[in-house]
């Protein structure tokens, strides 16, 4: 750990809440337009082919959350900002450096977000919904936490 990332994030609490403000600075907008767009296209997919009900439904959600997390996610690791560019820029090259601690904060919330539109709208057993929402985590932390660390390899 360099000198400027030790004075910045000192203890596990420290290191969580720069995680978390790191994200906070990411592009949040975009990536609602983008989620709200999959989701759509889901849908319309679902429809075209003539399904529907509350599984689908729940499955459009998620897809929107997925894509959702992802991109915004991706933009905080690599510095992207709807601000225009405002915001603490230590906090900026502290999830460059630690994109995998970054990538954790989006997943977590994947998780839950797939774990509570599951349960409400699907009759999918307990267990299969915490798997599902597991993988799904894991897909968000997984792409954000590779697009850091490649982004920041190319830096």
């Amino acid at each position: 750990m360099s000198r400027t990332s030790r004075d910045i994030a000192g203890s596990g609490a420290d290191r969580r809440n720069l995680a978390l403000a790191s994200v906070t600075l990411g592009p949040w907008r975009p990536a609602a337009v983008v989620g709200a767009l999959g989701g759509a296209v889901s849908l319309g997919l679902h429809l075209v082919q003539g399904h529907f009900g509350l599984g689908v439904l729940a499955g459009t959600l998620t897809t929107g959350a997925l894509l959702f997390f992802c991109v915004g996610g991706v933009g905080s690791v690599l510095g992207y900002s709807s601000a225009g560019g405002r915001g603490d820029h230590r906090i900026r090259r502290w999830a460059r450096s630690h994109p995998w601690r970054v990538a954790a904060v989006p997943a977590g919330l994947m998780f839950a977000t797939d774990l509570v539109v599951r349960q409400v709208l699907t009759s999918q057993g307990f267990f299969g919904t915490i798997w599902t929402g597991l993988w799904h985590g894991a897909v968000v932390g997984a792409v954000v936490g590779l697009a850091g660390t490649l982004g920041a390899s190319r830096r």
